[in-house]
Order: C-alpha cells, then sequence, then structure tokens
C-alpha cells in the first residue's frame, strides 16, 4: 500500500471516529436532558397535605385511631341499603359525631376506587368550587393519592388553591373511608356559594360504577335541644324530599348539588342516622345536628316509564276535557307498566293540591290505575270542586307508584314511633272505626312521628290518640313519586 493510500484511510478512520465519539456524546447529553429532570421533576410535583387536625378532631396515633374507628363501626348497625352511590356525614370532632359518621359509612356495600368529597370551607370565604394544590391527603392511617381526575376537573373550571387553612371537613372523613375501603383515590372539592346544577353538571360524567360521592357537613348550630331537633328534622324531611330547601347546615351548597346529582341519576335517599351533640355528650343548652344519610340507585320504573305515565296522566285529562277517548295499546309496553300495582295521582295548581286519589292496594295494571286517578283527582276528590278545563294549563302532575302495604309489628307505642321511618313510609291507619293514609310526601308537612298519627286520626274522624288503641293496626308502604 503506498503512502498516499495509508494516509487517505487513516483520516477516512479518524472521521468515523470523531463522528461515532460525536453521536455518542449527543446521546448521552439527551439523556441526561431528558431523564435526570424527569425524576426531579416527578419529585417535585408530589404535594403532601399533612393532616391539619389529628390529635385534636380525632386521635393522632395510628393504632388509637384504628381502635376508635373500629369500635365506632362495631356500635353501628347494618340497614342492608344496596348500591350506595352517595352518603351525607357530619364532620365535627368524633367525640361528637364520630358515630353517626360510622354508622354512615358502615353502610358501604361495594369496592369503590374513587370517592369524591363535596364538603364547605369553614376558613376561607369561597365563590364556586376549589381544589387544594396537593397530590396525596395524609391522616395518621396513611397517604391517600388524589385522582388524575382531579386535574380534569380543574381544567373545566374548578379552581386550585395552594392552601386550604387547615379545613377540617374533608380531613375529618379519610380515617373512616380508609378504614372502610382500604385503597382508593380522592376528589377532594371544597364547595362555596355556587349553581348546584352546574357543579352537579360537571361531575356526572365522572361518576361511574366504582365512584363514590362523599357529602361533608352538619347540620343546625348552637340552638337549644328542642329548637335544633325541630329544625334538623324539617332540614332531613326536605333533604329526603329532594329539595334541601330552608336548612340550616354548614354544607349547604355541597348537599344541593348531591340532590341535584340524585335527581339526574334517579337516586333515592335513605335516613340512616339523626342526633345532636346533646344526645352524644348530654349538654343540650346549645347542640349542633348531625345525620347520616344514603343515596342508592332507584328500584322500580325507569325514567321512560315515569316520562310515558306522566304523559299518559296528561292526556288522560285533554282527553276527557275535548270528549275524545284516550287509547292505549298494550302490546307496546314494558312489562311494569302491565303489572297491577298501587299508584296515587297528585293535582296541584300554582303549588297549591288540587286534588289527589289512588288505590292503596294493587287493583289493576299500572297504566290503567294512573288514567282512572288521574280523573278522580280532577273530578272526585270531595274536598274540591271538579277541576274546569280552563285550570288545566296551570295544573302539575305528581304520580305515585306504591308497594304493597305490609302490617307494622310492635309491642309498645314508642318502638311503633321509632319504627316509622320519615319521607319514606306511607301509612295506613286502620282502626275499629274507618281507615286514612298519607303518602311518604305528606311527612315534609308532618316531620313528627306522633303529629303524623294524631293527623292520621283526625283524618278519618277518630279521636286523636287513637293510634295508641290496641285494636289499632299500623301498615307501611313506600312509593316511587316523579312529577313533571
Amino acid at each position: 500500500m503506498n503512502q498516499e493510500k495509508k494516509k487517505k484511510l487513516i483520516i477516512h478512520w479518524n472521521r468515523v471516529f470523531y463522528i461515532a465519539l460525536i453521536t455518542f456524546i449527543i446521546l448521552i447529553l439527551l439523556t441526561v436532558k431528558t431523564k435526570l429532570p424527569e425524576k426531579e421533576e416527578i419529585q417535585k410535583q408530589k404535594i403532601v397535605r399533612e393532616a391539619a387536625v389529628a390529635g385534636t378532631w380525632y386521635p393522632a396515633q395510628k393504632e388509637e385511631l384504628q381502635k376508635t374507628v373500629k369500635d365506632y363501626f362495631s356500635k353501628s348497625e347494618n340497614k342492608n341499603i344496596e348500591g350506595i352511590k352517595a352518603l351525607i356525614v357530619p364532620h365535627a370532632g368524633y367525640d361528637y359525631s364520630g358515630q353517626i359518621a360510622a354508622q354512615g359509612f358502615s353502610q358501604l356495600d361495594m369496592n369503590y376506587t374513587t370517592v369524591i368529597v363535596l364538603a364547605p370551607s369553614h376558613h376561607i370565604a369561597l365563590n364556586g368550587a376549589v381544589i387544594i394544590n396537593a397530590t396525596h391527603y395524609k391522616t395518621p392511617l396513611g397517604e391517600i393519592k388524589v385522582s388524575d381526575k382531579a386535574d380534569e376537573l380543574a381544567n373545566k373550571g374548578i379552581n386550585i388553591i395552594q392552601s386550604d387553612s387547615g379545613e377540617h371537613s374533608i380531613e375529618t372523613e379519610l380515617p373512616f373511608l380508609q378504614s372502610k375501603l382500604g385503597s382508593f383515590e380522592i376528589i377532594p372539592i371544597l364547595v362555596g356559594e355556587i349553581d348546584p346544577k352546574q357543579l352537579a353538571e360537571m361531575l356526572i360524567p365522572y361518576l361511574d360504577a366504582k365512584t363514590l360521592v362523599v357529602v361533608s357537613t352538619d347540620l343546625s348550630h348552637y340552638h337549644t335541644y328542642d329548637e335544633a331537633n325541630n329544625l334538623d328534622k324539617s332540614c332531613i324531611n326536605s333533604i329526603l324530599s329532594m329539595k334541601g330547601k330552608d336548612c340550616e347546615m354548614c354544607g349547604y351548597y355541597p348537599v344541593l348539588t348531591l340532590l341535584e346529582i340524585a335527581k339526574k341519576l334517579e337516586w333515592e335517599p335513605t335516613l340512616v342516622e339523626y342526633k345532636n351533640s346533646g344526645d352524644v355528650v348530654g349538654d343540650k343548652s346549645r347542640v349542633v345536628g348531625y345525620t347520616s344519610i344514603t343515596f342508592s340507585e332507584q328500584k322500580g320504573i325507569n325514567k321512560e316509564e315515569k316520562e310515558f305515565l306522566l304523559q299518559l296522566a296528561r292526556k288522560t285529562l285533554e282527553s276527557h276535557y275535548n270528549g275524545t277517548e284516550i287509547r292505549v295499546n298494550e302490546e307496546g309496553l314494558p312489562k311494569e307498566l302491565l303489572e297491577k300495582k298501587g299508584c296515587f295521582v297528585t293535582l296541584n295548581k300554582n303549588s297549591e293540591l288540587r286534588g289527589c286519589i289512588g288505590h292503596i292496594i294493587p287493583q289493576e295494571e299500572l297504566y290503567k290505575c294512573v288514567i282512572d286517578n288521574s280523573l278522580n283527582a280532577a273530578l272526585n276528590d270531595v274536598r274540591f270542586t271538579p277541576l274546569e278545563k280552563e285550570e288545566l294549563e296551570n295544573i302539575d302532575i305528581e304520580i305515585s307508584v306504591l308497594t304493597e302495604p305490609e302490617q307494622l309489628e310492635y309491642n309498645t307505642t314508642e318502638e311503633l314511633l321509632e319504627r316509622l321511618v320519615p319521607m319514606k313510609d306511607g301509612v295506613i291507619l286502620t282502626t275499629l272505626r274507618d281507615q286514612s293514609t298519607y303518602l311518604p310526601q305528606v311527612w315534609e308537612q308532618l316531620p313528627d312521628q306522633k303529629m303524623f298519627l294524631e293527623q292520621l286520626c283526625l283524618k278519618q274522624g277518630s279521636e286523636q290518640n287513637c293510634w295508641q288503641e290496641k285494636s289499632t293496626k299500623v301498615s307501611t308502604y313506600q312509593a316511587q313519586v316523579f312529577e313533571e
């Protein structure tokens, strides 16, 4: 090989070497620039919201907290409520409201992977809804990851704040959830004054089969024992009737948001427990009210069937006043509407009762029951003059589909009062003289069990205390209630 060729070959391999060396260096630099900062970024992103009220509102030591919550659960009654989608529970110190909260959490019957907590802010004045800037919440029982869905909600209009100033309303619920569910993620939202419908619409897309909604609220604050009982029972009945109005509670907007969700998704509420601090610690001079309420998927007829029955009731009245006959093709009806069921049709005019008649005991197919009692409510309720055609455009229709009545077994009048469930039980009172009934909706006007029974006695023309007579029989039924 001559000198010239040898020189060119050396130059060639030098170029190859330097190109390879430069490529290697570039790759190392790219690795350093992309990989190392990524690890640093992950470390910077983890933000833990430390427990703020451990040691004051609930035990700070893990073992003591575990024992406390376990003891609360052991004293809770399981009411066999299936398909729970949401809970309303209190958030006071555990010495005051821990047992009532545990009573609600102990009803959970599913494995949830995500929990949305809606809670009020006691330390920061809020307009709208906010999420604290944190990736984890911590209690003595460990850390809970904040779901990535929280970031999605932040992008849709829920604000991010840097601190919640030691707010307790979310934190106090977490040890119960950790003890009951084990591993799960949370979407913690503080709710101030807001349009409940707007927030409900924002949250509904995130409510899958494995998601639970927890609303944190106490009821009335610092009234006398009797005043609190009256205020809280009225509030609870309003919640159970899916209204939530005229309630004294710190979680007012979180509760209204839940009610909007429940209406949209057809969840039904069940009262689990109510007590106030006077019941718990004995001081009845200035008390705070606490309740646990579950929300479950509604059983019975579905949304489309409800809409059909409401339209059927409306067409029945229109046909009557137009002198035409209404016809229904049974072959096109779902089987639920062909089953024999009791029902009531209620007509309201400008929010005032204008007629209400129905069948308590199943007598005919449900769709026929609605047809017949739409006309009965308009024409045959002896408390009112027959409905005029001109009134029809101002009438709102409500339908109640009833379960079959079951006789209550009880030994004392006190036991009877305890067994009646406001806003859930319709009641039939049968004496030697007569019989009377109130639909579950009437609890809203008569929230006290004793008052409810006394008015049923008066309704049938009996003495006010007829419900206490040994010969009196009490039966209950439930109702699926829907309106235009």
